[in-house]
């Protein structure tokens, strides 16, 4: 892996950096010469996003170079010699537009066409012929966005195969999300969070599809505007969408070794009204592994205890997502919106033949076989409703959203015993875990410019969520394979938990254009919480304070020549702790580590600062991001022996968390036909967990390494060709490491019948036949070192289709409800709070 590493490292840094190096020897008279300008819409005044423009000579019409616009409608073109140009702008919806006799010369280095107006155009999608390719990825003041929808090697995948390429993040193999090597993170889905990812976004994460993705935005420091959850950062998912009048359906599908999807989505659009509907199913199988686990346990006489497991594991997963959408242009000035989205999951993971062997002084003292079923399966509802109300007055806005989100989940399992000959099952254990989750949100902004220019801004608001969650849990034993169950009277493992949380905000946020090319974006946020809990079969109250807390930030920006931009930033974040840590029930479908949520727990707190720069190089682009984040009050575990050998965990705020490091990312367009984008993410992370005791004391301390690179080019006759990889080295834990891993696909593609259809092959991971992950844990009486295995290779057959008529429109403006506030992981506890949004 280390080899692979430095490998992935040198070729990702060599690329760009022999680039400039050419232009410094041998381009140096290509350097000065740049024309910019920006597409305007000729009837909204609106920039044009992402309009693709070509710089051609004006004689042999060869193509010399070329520029995508940004979301403004900027652009900028350079990388040519002295001459007579022209400029074609081109974008679907739109007339071609041309701009003719540009002469370039020495005393002529810089033209600035200003504003293109360009002028719809009605088109049906038979006739559409999509011209060039918008950067995979874009660095923007306040977040780095990921173009996912021109990566075809996800065909046939999720959400979790989109985030595997995006810079700055990392997926293990259960889906896990982190960025720059922290799990506190925000996921959100078109600016709002949904119940399908509060529960467990891991498993959220599956439920979408990856061809229903336009992009993921990387937003590292989040304006007070954000909620002050996760202090990783947030991650915004951007569904696609149409601005097209008419009706059309899109059909995709996938078939493979080990999943098959299929997903129906529909618009109809006319006049002032709009209809949306879509529907996704995915079916997960023939997901077979392996789990093996060796433990060592120091009794507080000095003996040792080796306790050995391994069993053959297998997964099956079934994920749905439907929704339906109204969008309701009143007038001018008045528009609503609402929506409706139920989401389903059915996860069941089994461990066969898990095998438990005891040995002292290395005889065998015990051998236990049992069989092991975890069942989670939810369903959940999200309504949202919003009203949006502008102004004459460019940027002025009012908006009222409300969001009701409901999440019912069962996250259950069973231990089958066998008696000590391995033939028949003696006794079963069966754990119980069912969940209700509401939330209410009414969400309150306000925008307006300020003064007489329009290089300020003012944005405020209020917010409040009210959080109502139970989880009713029980034990149950049973004798034999079929005896009938019966419900265990302790407290501890038969109870019903209640938490109510309500979370009352308020933000103000001012923006800054100073000295031309300067952007200032400072603010502030108050949120008071407070906390209600109890326990139904408990005289005990739950006393838990509520409190407030200020969440400052600020965003300092500069651009630079040639599109070059260096920024700064700074914003302190909190975390809430979600129901994984918060849970009592104990999970214990590993009898041999179990664990449980602490009630108790206090948010922690964490100050990022970060500093970046990006520039380009003959249309290609580079950043470098360096960051450092301090977090203190961690929720870290806390891991005890019991009498029988079983290792115990649960969790308290005594960690200190430390990490500084560098994001390096590149996207290179070799031709007009061959690009290459790619990535190294490292950090040095510091971690300790406070306590004086030795024998509980942690501390750790570590590089984290992970790179990504993906390649495309383009054949004739509408073919084309994808590959994707992605490595991880090992990861630094308080009490131990995570091993590292890797990724790959292949992905071949076919458009016909004039772009209407697509077919394609994929294929991942064809070279390995079962992917195998080390983890260590290391405490003073513990020591563990733990093997996972899976079998991920995977060949797949995708298919699209569109039919439909559609003529462009302009977009308006669309509000959705963001809660971000809750820290995702923990006992893995899935359990009824986990629609904590």
């Amino acid at each position: 892996m280390k080899n692979l590493m430095l490998a992935f490292f040198l070729l990702i840094l060599s690329v760009p950096m022999a680039t400039i190096a050419q232009t410094a020897n041998g381009n140096s008279d290509k350097a000065a010469y740049r024309i910019s300008g920006k597409v305007i819409d000729k009837t909204s005044g609106d920039p044009v996003a992402y309009a693709t423009v070509l710089l051609l000579d004006a004689v042999s019409e060869k193509n010399i170079a070329g520029a995508v616009a940004d979301g403004d409608g900027e652009f900028f073109i350079t990388g040519f010699k002295e001459g007579i140009y022209k400029v074609q702008m081109s974008f679907m919806g739109y007339q071609p537009l041309e701009v003719e006799n540009i002469e370039i010369t020495s005393d002529k280095t810089q033209v600035n066409l200003g504003s293109l107006f360009a002028e719809e155009e009605s088109i049906g999608l038979e006739e559409v012929t999509v011209v060039g390719q918008r950067n995979l990825i874009e660095e923007k003041v306040d977040r780095t966005i990921y173009n996912a929808e021109f990566d075809k090697t996800t065909i046939g995948g999720d959400a979790t195969d989109v985030l595997r390429r995006v810079p700055m993040l990392s997926v293990d193999l259960d889906g896990n999300v982190s960025m720059r090597g922290s799990s506190n993170i925000l996921v959100l889905i078109n600016n709002k969070q949904s119940a399908i990812v509060a529960t467990n976004i891991a498993d959220a994460l599956k439920q979408i599809p990856a061809e229903e993705i336009k992009s993921v935005e990387v937003i590292t420091s989040p304006s007070a505007k954000y909620d002050a959850e996760g202090t990783g950062g947030v991650i915004n998912i951007v569904t696609k969408k149409n601005n097209l009048q008419g009706a059309n359906m899109s059909i995709n599908s996938s078939a493979g070794l080990r999943g098959s999807n299929l997903g129906v989505n529909a618009n109809l659009k006319k006049e002032k009204m709009a209809w949306t509907l879509g529907g996704f199913g995915r079916a997960g199988y023939n997901i077979l592994g392996s789990f093996e686990n060796n433990q060592i346990i120091t009794n507080p006489d000095g003996s040792q205890v080796n306790i050995q497991q391994a069993a053959d594991t297998r997964n099956n997963m079934l994920f749905g997502r439907y929704n339906l959408g109204w969008d309701y242009e009143i007038n001018q000035y008045n528009w609503l919106s609402a929506s409706a989205s139920i989401g389903v999951r059915n996860m069941r993971n089994r461990q066969d033949n898990l095998l438990t062997e005891e040995f002292i002084e290395n005889e065998l003292e015990s051998a236990i076989l049992r069989g092991v079923s975890v069942d989670n399966l939810s369903n959940n509802v999200d309504v949202n409703l919003s009203y949006v109300k502008s102004f004459d007055k460019p940027q002025k806005e009012f908006s009222i959203l409300g969001l009701y989100s409901k999440n019912n989940q069962i996250n259950d399992f069973t231990n089958s015993i066998y008696d000590p000959n391995f033939l028949d099952i003696a006794s079963r254990i069966r754990n119980e875990n069912l969940g209700v989750n509401e939330e209410f949100t009414l969400q309150l902004d306000y925008v307006t410019p300020m003064g007489s220019g329009d290089n300020q801004i003012l944005e405020y608001g209020a917010k409040n969520i009210l959080r109502k969650a139970t989880s009713d849990f029980a034990f149950f034993v049973a004798d034999g394979p079929d005896g009938p169950y019966q419900e265990l009277p302790n407290t501890d493992l038969t109870n019903k938990f209640s938490y109510d949380q309500n979370v009352t905000a308020g933000y103000v946020s001012y923006t800054l254009a100073f000295w031309e090319n300067y952007t200032l974006k400072s603010g502030v946020r108050y949120e008071y919480t407070t906390i209600d809990a109890d326990f139904r079969n408990s005289e005990a109250p739950v006393d838990i304070p509520s409190y407030g807390t200020w969440v400052p930030s600020l965003n300092l920006s500069r651009k630079l020549t040639n599109g070059n931009m260096i920024k700064a930033a700074y914003n302190r974040r909190i975390q809430r702790p979600s129901l994984n840590f918060l849970n009592p029930n104990i999970q214990a479908s590993n009898p041999l580590q179990i664990s449980q949520g602490n009630p108790l727990l206090d948010p922690e707190f964490t100050d990022n600062y970060e500093v970046a720069y990006s520039t380009y190089v003959k249309g290609s682009s580079l950043n470098f991001t360096g960051f450092y984040r301090n977090t203190t009050g961690s929720i870290q575990p806390i891991r005890t022996i019991q009498d029988d050998g079983v290792i115990f965990t649960t969790f308290d705020n005594i960690g200190l968390e430390k990490a500084v490091g560098l994001s390096v990312f590149t996207n290179i367009n070799v031709s007009g036909k061959f690009s290459l984008n790619g990535s190294i993410d490292t950090f040095y992370a510091m971690l300790d967990n406070g306590l004086e005791d030795p024998m509980y004391a942690a501390q750790n301390e570590g590089f984290v390494v992970s790179g990504r690179l993906f390649g495309n080019y383009t054949l004739p006759k509408n073919w084309q060709v994808q590959a994707f990889t992605f490595a991880r080295g090992r990861q630094v834990q308080l009490q131990g490491t995570q091993g590292g891993f890797g990724f790959y696909g292949l992905n071949i593609n076919k458009q016909f019948n004039e772009s209407r259809g697509s077919i394609g092959f994929g294929a991942e991971n064809f070279f390995a036949a079962e992917l195998r992950i080390r983890n260590e844990l290391s405490t003073p009486t513990i020591m563990q070192q733990s093997v996972t295995g899976l079998r991920n290779m995977n060949f797949k057959i995708n298919f699209n289709y569109r039919i439909g008529k559609l003529s462009m429109k302009p977009p308006k403006k669309r509000k959705t409800i963001d809660n971000q506030d809750l820290k995702e992981g923990g006992s893995g506890n899935s359990g009824a709070m986990g629609a904590e949004n």
